[in-house]
């Protein structure tokens, strides 16, 4: 399910740098714009003339539409939005900064790592780091207490599934619509604005889907690169993992 979602929304939702969306963009400048275009094409119609009044409204409606958006490209980084000002009054530090960091970009990027630019290179430098941090110091040992874990669950069975763990439909959408928006995407490139702007039958292969791993007591998360299966021992604490 997870590659179906991934191939349809990588063919119907189209991709656009963090900077084609101006935030300072407002009807005026939607006008001036269209009133130059529209002055432009007249110009064009006429042969493109270098004096007279049709140059001269071209000539004055390019003037006025590029102030303005010269005037509002200033006013990015000289004022406040109304969401930052909210904010501040509130006191919400968390909401404050991370509505900062939505609108403003950071030039203080740190690119070099022990020396090393390439990207490649860096991401391989944090992967052994955070291998050598988490290996065992005896393997043996870890590999008895996985032997002794593995023997104290071969007639483990789990607790009874009753009708307070059944999860339909409604359910699901009820969860679906409280997903927060604006959020990271996942490893396989896939955000809550995903499910939330799916069909709404997606409601329904979910539910049936969890209420499977409920029934079987085994949670399978799904990449688009790795399968991880699991047992779970308690049946709702994996529901609210989920």
């Amino acid at each position: 399910m997870l590659i179906y979602i991934s191939d349809i929304y990588i063919l119907a939702i189209p991709k656009c740098s963090k900077k084609k969306f101006k935030y300072w963009w407002d009807e005026e400048l939607s006008l001036l714009k269209e009133a130059s275009i529209e002055a432009n094409k007249i110009w064009k119609a006429a042969g493109k003339p270098r004096r007279g009044p049709i140059f001269s409204d071209r000539q004055l409606h390019r003037l006025r539409y590029r102030k303005r958006t010269k005037e509002h490209q200033k006013l990015e980084n000289e004022i406040y939005t109304n969401d930052l000002h909210e904010a501040l009054l509130q006191k919400s530090g968390t909401r404050f900064w991370r509505c900062w960091r939505s609108k403003f970009e950071f030039k203080n990027r740190c690119n070099q790592v022990e020396d090393c630019v390439d990207a490649d290179t860096i991401a391989n430098k944090f992967a052994s780091h955070f291998m050598e941090t988490f290996s065992c110091n005896k393997p043996d040992r870890a590999e008895k207490l996985k032997q002794d874990y593995l023997r104290s669950r071969v007639d483990y069975c789990g607790l009874p599934i009753t009708e307070d763990h059944k999860i339909d439909t409604e359910l699901v959408s009820n969860v679906l619509d409280k997903l927060k928006r604006g959020k990271a995407v996942d490893i396989d490139g896939l955000s809550a604005e995903h499910l939330l702007f799916c069909h709404p039958s997606i409601s329904v292969i979910l539910a049936k889907l969890f209420q499977t791993m409920m029934l079987f007591s085994v949670i399978q998360l799904y990449s688009l690169d790795t399968v991880i299966s699991f047992h779970f021992q308690n049946p709702m604490t994996a529901l609210v993992n989920l």
